[in-house]
């Protein structure tokens, strides 16, 4: 038994939530922050059994595909700045940042 911790972009997460539910894997969903650029993100925690876990990952991994996106980069308001206006940065978002780990117990009640 293993239990897998996927964060996933909100973009992806009701996709994602409805490929597990079509093969029958049952995942609890939370909301989550990104850290770097603040956004929402979603977390699967998934129990699963040990002979599931490559059919898990793939689903996330082809549900979950990363893109590049035009984010404005944060307005300061440092004076010896003066003049700097923010700009549009290009960055990699989305995709999944997937944890496997072993479960010692696993109770359904």
């Amino acid at each position: 038994m293993k239990m897998i911790m996927a964060i996933v972009q909100d973009k992806d997460s009701n996709r994602l939530a409805n490929k597990l539910i079509d093969a029958d894997i049952r995942a609890t969903k939370l909301s989550s922050t990104g850290g770097f650029l603040k956004s929402g993100n979603s977390t699967f925690i998934i129990g699963i059994e040990d002979k599931r876990i490559e059919e898990a990952l793939k689903l996330i991994e082809e549900t979950c595909q990363s893109r590049k996106q035009y984010v404005s980069s944060p307005i300061t308001l440092d004076i010896s700045l003066d003049g700097q206006v923010p700009y549009p940065v290009e960055v990699e978002v989305g995709g999944a940042t997937v944890f496997v780990l072993p479960v010692e117990g696993f109770y359904h009640y």
